[in-house]
């Protein structure tokens, strides 16, 4: 791998945890969504805010890091249409990574449940409260969700794919130990 052609540990750091929380947050919502309405489910659904609120700052911590230390180039060898599908599954995954936290922090805010960020900060209302507009972005949020899990899905598939058949640095150039291809 030569030099400048891997990520910086800020970028590898925050992109590990942001999958994290994003992988966990998913499934841990499609959990909170199926209970009962109890003070354990209200509770749960805190902790799935949390995470949101979180995602969405940690992403607006990626794209500025983002925006000045660009990412590195990709292979020489990827065929334009991979490299146009790359590009094209980051865009997507970024603008998802804001849409889908904002829209839960929307039907928050028209449910008449304030965020309260780790039940200390609260977090402002974004519009009234709602009940036609909550359901609407319920719905929103959900989609868009499922949606990111699918992006994120297909960009695991595709790094793996260039790590085992490709067997391209693809994968390893966002590894914290990288080790040698041989």
């Amino acid at each position: 791998m030569t030099p400048g052609a891997t990520y910086t540990r800020t970028a590898i750091a925050l992109h590990w945890i942001a999958a994290l929380l994003i992988v966990g947050n998913f499934l841990f919502g499609l959990y909170v969504a199926d209970l009962p309405h109890s003070p354990a489910q209200l509770r749960d659904l805190a902790w799935h805010k949390w995470a949101g609120m979180t995602i969405l700052f940690l992403s607006a911590a990626r794209l500025l890091w983002r925006l000045w230390h660009p990412a590195p180039a990709l292979p020489a060898t990827m065929p334009a249409w991979q490299r146009r599908a790359a590009h094209a599954s980051h865009f997507l995954l970024y603008v998802l990574f804001f849409a889908t936290p904002i829209t839960g922090w929307l039907f928050s805010s028209a449910s008449g449940l304030q965020v309260v960020y780790f039940g200390v900060l609260p977090i402002p209302d974004l519009i009234g409260r709602s009940k036609e507009t909550a359901h609407l972005l319920h719905a929103v949020h959900r989609w868009l969700a499922y949606a990111l899990a699918a992006v994120v899905a297909l960009h695991a598939a595709a790094a793996v794919r260039h790590h085992y058949v490709d067997r391209d640095d693809v994968l390893r150039r966002m590894l914290f130990f990288r080790g040698s291809r041989t």
